[in-house]
């Protein structure tokens, strides 16, 4: 059975929203960030990122990691293509132009966004922007966000997602990415496709049940 390390509170969140709309089977082992256990190496210390046995899985001592019957895959975008491509539907791409667009825009989303947004949620819990220095960092992520937003902005022009014309995995994984902006509505100001895109991708019935298990857990 394949498994998925991470809790919901993780990037492992966007494997979670994937086996809620593709109904697969799984076992969840709840690999928690290290940063959050006071003494992670300690004998007490709860399965984390720097817990022996799971960097055996992931050396790099990073969630989300799946082993599929044997095979280990330990970069979430990554696995969420794995995951849509093995199981099929709608989600997957239907051909090899489209992979190849897949492929593009979850790179995409790694490179020129995620590296950017999780800065934010990463200040958020420090309580970093409460300070004036915090609010002045802040408003240079936006500035520096303007380009890539702008660039998916104009993509959106023509369609409601961004491959196929219609929902599939790299909206699922872009989600996820853009979703670490979301409590400061200031950095979406000007882009009013990306800010409706987000909400019909949240909007869907699979986004809600993994979100209920997140805030349960």
């Amino acid at each position: 059975m394949l498994t998925i390390y991470g809790v919901y509170k993780s990037r492992a969140s966007r494997l979670y929203w994937l086996a809620e709309e593709l109904g697969f089977a799984f076992r969840k082992e709840p690999v928690i960030q290290a940063r959050k256990v006071a003494n992670p190496l300690a004998a007490d210390a709860p399965l984390n990122t720097k817990t022996p046995s799971f960097l055996a899985v992931n050396p790099m001592g990073q969630v989300p990691a799946i082993d599929d019957g044997g095979l280990v895959l330990t970069e979430s975008l990554a696995i969420l293509l794995y995951l849509a491509k093995k199981h099929g539907g709608p989600l997957a791409p239907n051909d090899l132009a489209e992979e190849g667009r897949m492929l593009q825009w979850l790179f995409w989303g790694a490179t020129a966004v995620e590296t950017v947004t999780v800065l934010v949620t990463q200040g958020d819990e420090k309580g970093e922007w409460k300070t004036e220095a915090g609010r002045a960092k802040l408003a240079v992520i936006g500035e520096a966000l303007k380009q890539p937003f702008g660039v998916f902005e104009a993509h959106l022009s023509t369609s409601d997602y961004t491959v196929g014309d219609r929902f599939t995995v790299v909206d699922l994984g872009l989600a996820e990415i853009v979703r670490y902006v979301q409590g400061h509505p200031e950095l979406l100001q000007g882009f009013p496709r990306v800010t409706a895109w987000l909400e019909r991708c949240q909007s869907r019935p699979a986004f809600k049940a993994m979100w209920e298990k997140r805030d349960a857990e």
